[in-house]
């Protein structure tokens, strides 16, 4: 009876297991991304069945090279790390402002949201991402984004002056980020053989000379 007991347990937590696996979204180069910082690479998976206005411009930027060398100006321990800005200063952007898509997504440690002013539809090209779970947030900002790999290198990132809203003094940038099906074609390509130079069979032949 006990055997059959620990039987049927393993299998409703297998069905549950894959329940919760089935609930999340499968990975696709196309909208993830590689954000590098000095520490290492940051795997962001994209949600665009729950933003695909922001997902794209996220990617346009990233292809643009927009995010390259912007630091996190705002990073607050516990709480968010926030960057996006060219400008450094928390006031800047790329000029294109999103119409809010809010979506009943929690924020919970790993979390990809827009910044914005109190304006909903201001969002632009700042973006955050959680330390830790904030349910007051839940519904008023973007998600279009998780970290999947690499969260250890975002809770490196230089805290800011809690006395100062979060302001970093000399912080930490982004390298480099790059949507990963980018990267992946550009490594297949490079490594590709050379096609092999046809020789031309005539080359080194003495000149026949005509009687």
């Amino acid at each position: 009876m006990k055997v059959l007991t620990r039987v049927l347990l393993l299998a409703v937590l297998l069905v549950a297991s894959g329940a919760a696996l089935a609930d999340e979204p499968a990975a696709n180069p196309a909208d993830t991304l590689y954000m590098d910082l000095a520490f290492g690479r940051v795997v962001i998976q994209l949600r665009p069945d729950l933003a695909p206005n922001t997902c794209n411009q996220i990617k346009k930027l990233a292809r643009a090279g927009f995010y390259d060398g912007v630091v996190f100006h705002r990073v607050i321990a516990g709480f968010m790390a926030q960057g996006g800005d060219p400008t450094g200063t928390g006031g800047g952007g790329s000029g294109h402002p999103l119409k809010a898509e809010f979506s009943s997504e929690p924020f919970v440690r790993g979390v990809v949201a827009m910044a914005r002013t109190s304006d909903p539809n201001s969002a632009d090209s700042q973006f955050f991402i959680m330390f830790a779970a904030a349910p007051a947030l839940d519904g008023k900002y973007t998600i279009f984004g998780k970290v999947v790999s690499g969260m250890e290198f975002v809770d490196r990132l230089k805290k800011g002056d809690p006395n100062d809203n979060g302001k970093v003094a000399n912080p930490d940038k982004i390298v480099k980020m790059q949507v990963a099906s980018d990267v992946i074609a550009a490594d297949e390509k490079a490594n590709q053989p050379k096609p092999r130079e046809q020789t031309d069979p005539t080359v080194g032949e003495m000149p026949k000379l005509h009687q």
